[in-house]
């Protein structure tokens, strides 16, 4: 059978990130009765796998379980070319128990420092995954590409967007209107591939 979501279906958004369950219910479009993981009192399980997919599929898989709702996740993170990649999956554990990402961009900027480097090339991904309760799931992955930028400028946007100039502009996540970021978001362009898929 064809796996479709259906317009008004209750999803539960596997986040305890309010600023991530705000984007994601926008990029939804309100085409579903959304509810966070957070406001059921889900655990968030543990982030175990080695890549965003394995994270995505993870978290989807558990909060389904759990609520037995459909449920969509998202693993996401920022990765820069200077630092092998790094943060990378480890993106949200750079900034701490806190969760301050004050702290992981100047973590950022001090290991480029360190590096002595000049090359600012960045990216962010992000992994979507949908799974119903004991069945099957479906993964996708956005990408967008750009360059680091210190200071960080701009307070919209949440995580490492003050930091980050996607290809082709001059401002930050950060400074940018949300829903022109919503356009071209590594968010954006993996829940375009995961429309096609479901939609």
């Amino acid at each position: 059978m064809a796996l479709k979501l259906e317009p008004g279906t209750r999803l539960v958004l596997a986040t305890h990130n309010p600023g991530k369950a705000r984007e994601l219910a926008e990029i939804l479009d309100n085409r579903f009765e959304v509810v966070t993981a957070g406001a059921l009192g889900l655990a968030e399980p543990d982030e175990t796998e080695s890549t965003f997919v394995g994270n995505a599929l993870l978290k989807a898989r558990t909060a389904a379980e759990a609520s037995g709702l459909v449920a969509l996740a998202d693993d996401s993170g920022i990765s820069v070319r200077a630092l092998d990649g790094q943060p990378g999956i480890y993106s949200a554990r750079w900034a701490g128990p806190g969760k301050d990402f004050t702290v992981a961009m100047r973590k950022v900027e001090e290991r480029l420092e360190e590096a002595q480097t000049d090359d600012l090339f960045a990216w962010f991904t992000c992994a979507l995954a949908v799974a119903w309760p004991g069945g099957p799931a479906v993964v996708v992955e956005g990408r967008v590409d750009g360059t680091l930028t210190f200071p960080a400028r701009g307070d919209r946007g949440f995580g490492y967007d003050p930091i980050f100039v996607p290809e082709g502009h001059t401002e930050t996540f950060g400074e940018m209107d949300p829903a022109a970021k919503d356009r071209m978001s590594h968010r954006f362009r993996a829940f375009e591939k995961l429309k096609a898929a479901l939609l």
